[in-house]
């Protein structure tokens, strides 16, 4: 399969020029001693990657000698629902049945597990490699590998700072920084609809350094600056639901009474601060003028997306994880030797329960805003 990147090799110098995880269970709004089912990801095998994809990696010794494109993907891990939809859709998109054999690697968040991967990608020689970086930096000597052995690099989700765009061919995903100043539009225009001034904020922010939590947290600092809210706090709860509860049982012991919304950078950790604050004796809603604590979320996962139907989350902005079809369009593309866009956007919605916002603006850009109903979250893929 590599010969045939020698015929590409001038489009490509244009174009290369985007063990097991322990997942928690998402929290699920009313059920007593019960946790979720993982519907984002359908009846995947959270734990371990597919027997599947364990059989391809024992057989793939080197590129696939039955004519599938082989694809290595080096996953972050599985510490979320999101996470887990987006490992779905790219098992489903790179099928054998598809004409692919996928190798698949779980970084188990961490950035060392990732770049093992890739180097055992390229010594097997596969046709491309698709990458979801652990954090932003630290993948330049790696990168180069790729390049010196010709094997294109398709970056998804969350961005690498490279000292060369020559280093990727393509990067999938989201606009975090939109996300956020989306998220913060429906706040202030939903605060002002509920009359209320003062607004004290905690943000349980992401992991660390991750383009995600670079883009919500940028997001929401430029809104309370621009608006005059107050920021109490800011920790990472590392887009995981035990993370989320232990750091907002650390702002009610220190904040209290005096927190009235909750910016949680995933829905995994809105779930946990919303066990936290209803431990505590809080009362969780969309009641701002009433004393009821907002929580808002980011993701829209199918579990994200049913606790902001019962009014636990006020606001869930998308962040779209069904990467799988938009990576083989630009797979596809490079195969037939065409030019592919460096950066490409994938279409995001936002969500909230309240009815009274049905649109925002940000940047001089009007987005929708979708009012949940169960007939919504039945008609999404995850």
């Amino acid at each position: 399969m590599k010969k045939r990147f020698l015929a590409l090799a001038c489009v490509l110098g244009l174009l290369t020029g985007c063990g097991d995880a322990v997942v928690e269970e998402p929290y699920i709004p009313d059920t007593t001693n019960q946790t979720g089912t993982q519907e984002a990801a359908g009846t995947a095998d959270t734990g371990s990657s597919s027997a599947a994809a364990d059989t391809q990696k024992e057989d793939s010794g080197s590129s696939s000698s039955d004519g599938n494109i082989v694809v290595g993907f080096a996953q972050v891990g599985a510490e979320s629902s999101w996470r887990i939809a987006n490992t779905e859709s790219m098992k489903n998109t790179f099928s054998e049945e598809n004409g692919y054999t996928l190798l698949f690697e779980d970084g188990e968040q961490k950035q060392e597990n990732q770049i093992k991967a890739i180097r055992s990608f390229i010594e097997k020689k596969v046709d491309y490699i698709v990458l979801a970086p652990a954090t932003e930096d630290g993948w330049d000597d790696v990168l180069k590998e790729a390049k010196d052995a010709e094997i294109p690099v398709i970056m998804v989700d969350r961005m690498a700072k490279v000292s060369s765009e020559d280093l990727y061919a393509a990067w999938v995903g989201s606009n975090f920084e939109l996300e956020g100043k989306k998220a913060c539009a429906w706040l202030k225009a939903y605060a002002d609809s509920q009359n209320v001034t003062e607004l004290n904020i905690v943000d349980i922010q992401g992991t660390m350094d991750a383009s995600a939590q670079i883009g919500r947290t940028a997001g929401l600092n430029a809104a309370v600056e621009e608006n005059g809210w107050n920021l109490l706090g800011a920790e990472t709860g590392n887009f995981t639901q035990a993370q989320g509860k232990t750091v907002m049982e650390g702002f009610i012991d220190k904040f209290g009474d005096d927190i009235n919304v909750v910016y949680c950078e995933n829905d995994d950790e809105a779930f946990g601060a919303i066990e936290a604050l209803k431990e505590a004796g809080y009362q969780v809603g969309t009641d701002l003028a009433g004393g009821e604590i907002l929580v808002m979320a980011f993701d829209s996962t199918n579990p994200g997306l049913t606790s902001a139907l019962s009014g636990e989350i006020g606001c869930d902005t998308e962040c779209n994880p069904l990467h799988g079809s938009r990576v083989e369009e630009i797979i596809k593309a490079l195969e037939a030797g065409q030019t592919v866009e460096k950066q490409q956007y994938v279409d995001e919605e936002i969500f909230a329960s309240p009815q009274d916002i049905t649109s925002i603006d940000v940047d001089g850009s009007s987005y929708e805003v979708t009012v949940l109903t169960q007939d919504v979250i039945d008609g999404r893929a995850y």
